[in-house]
């Protein structure tokens, strides 16, 4: 049965992407048409000894070169400076006006929101891990605690301290586009950005927002992000080959490539779009939210998440399975995954699995953690604008137990009218989203 609905239709009106691929997103879009992908050796600190030495960094990227005023976020983490210089881009194709105090557009600033899945900032990790290299004694194997206090404040800085927190991207693009609406913030690992587009709908869906500039940001390439993957195993290990290191639904899979960067959308009310007279790009119909009540870190074996979500988002919309004509997976390339995803599309879909081109972006641009679920949904927009699916690259020797239809290496020309996309994090959450090519 259709689930009830508000009054309010939701489009989106505007895309900005910055990742390992582009700092655009018309950029990023060729680039997974061509097959390209963004993985090389880890420059942003030696990673030399690490199990992993490579990732998928964003190359040549200067805030100054997105914005009028980068004086205004000088102290911008990456994640954070990432999410700027998206929300420029988005916010310039949906005609939001930006880096002013006396805007042009008609937006009522009160009515205007931010939702962002936004990861928690880096370390300083030079000047944190040198102030307890200062404070070491040798003699006693132990830290002095207050050699350690003193080589800290002598040497850390407030500002970047305060750049840590899973706020501050929001923070950053209100002060950008005078947003003084509704604002939130959430971490839900992997799942956030879904997450974070499924809720601000939601508010734009009941009137309580005309537009919400939605989506996420997170850099965890750094020392303590990579340790803990790789503690986890989750990191492939491919050193010598990083450009195949990625390879979703494959038997030689073994872990994904770390990643970062920035993605937005802008989420906005039919009547407000009309009324703006936006360019409307795609139309959100449908999401579901669900907890494995599991583990910490592994998905429940029988995928009962991940179907939650997937049957929710389905009845959000009104939709069959038989309604999708393309699902993009979560598809990280981990063992575990790619097969309880693969558990869930068939659980859920039944004999129309195997009907149904489900493929994974990360195979290009790495896993982009808290960003992720947003950038994927990009590709949706434009998958459904090009009427072209994205490929699965390195998907040279299929897992004869994996068996959908999972776009391998190739982009395919076909009719996508309606694409269901999925993220699943660490810590059972699971988000889904099913987004429709506009019609009146």
């Amino acid at each position: 049965m259709k689930a009830e609905r508000m009054s309010e239709r939701v489009v989106i009106t505007g895309m900005g992407l910055v990742c390992p691929m582009g700092h655009d997103v018309e950029t990023v879009w060729q680039g997974i048409r061509s097959g390209k992908h963004g993985f090389s050796e880890t420059t942003l600190f030696d990673a030399s000894t690490f199990p992993s030495k490579f990732g998928a960094e964003v190359k040549g990227f200067t805030l100054a070169s997105h914005t009028r005023f980068p004086e205004l976020h000088r102290y911008a983490n990456r994640g954070s400076s990432f999410a700027i210089a998206a929300a420029v881009e988005a916010c310039g194709q949906a005609g939001i006006d930006v880096e002013t105090d006396a805007p042009t557009d008609g937006i009522d600033r009160k009515r205007l929101g931010i939702y962002l899945g936004a990861g928690e900032g880096s370390v300083d990790s030079e000047h944190f891990f040198g102030a307890m290299v200062r404070a070491w004694d040798g003699d006693t194997n132990d830290l002095d605690w207050a050699a350690w206090a003193e080589a800290a404040f002598s040497t850390m800085t407030d500002m970047r301290e305060l750049e840590q927190e899973p706020n501050m991207p929001a923070g950053h693009l209100a002060v950008l586009t005078g947003a003084r609406g509704i604002t939130r913030s959430c971490l839900t690992a992997c799942a956030a950005s879904t997450q974070a587009i499924g809720e601000a709908a939601m508010l734009v869906r009941s009137g309580r927002a005309d537009i919400m500039i939605a989506g996420g940001a997170h850099s965890m390439v750094h020392p303590l992000g990579v340790t803990g993957f790789n503690r986890l195993t989750a990191l492939s290990t491919r050193n010598a080959s990083p450009e195949t290191a990625s390879r979703p639904f494959s038997a030689s899979r073994d872990g994904f490539v770390l990643g970062e960067g920035g993605a937005i959308l802008i989420l906005e009310s039919l009547s407000s779009a009309r009324r703006r007279g936006a360019a409307i790009l795609a139309e959100v119909i449908g999401f579901g939210s669900s907890s494995d009540a599991f583990r910490v870190t592994d998905m429940h074996e029988e995928a009962r998440g991940a179907v939650q979500a997937m049957r929710a988002a389905l009845q959000d919309a009104g939709l069959t399975c038989r309604d999708i004509d393309y699902i993009s997976t979560h598809g990280t390339s981990t063992a575990e995954n790619d097969r309880i995803e693969t558990l869930a599309i068939k659980t859920v879909f039944g004999e129309h699995a195997a009907h149904v081109p489900a493929s994974s972006p990360k195979s290009m641009f790495g896993h982009l953690i808290g960003a992720t679920g947003c950038a994927e949904l990009i590709t949706c927009v434009l998958a459904i604008r090009d009427r072209l699916l994205p490929p699965t690259m390195n998907l040279h020797d299929p897992d004869p137990e994996l068996d959908l239809d999972y776009v391998p290496n190739k982009p395919r020309i076909a009719e996508v009218n309606t694409v269901m996309s999925e993220s699943f994090g660490f810590g059972g959450q699971n988000n889904v989203l099913i987004i429709r090519r506009f019609s009146e």
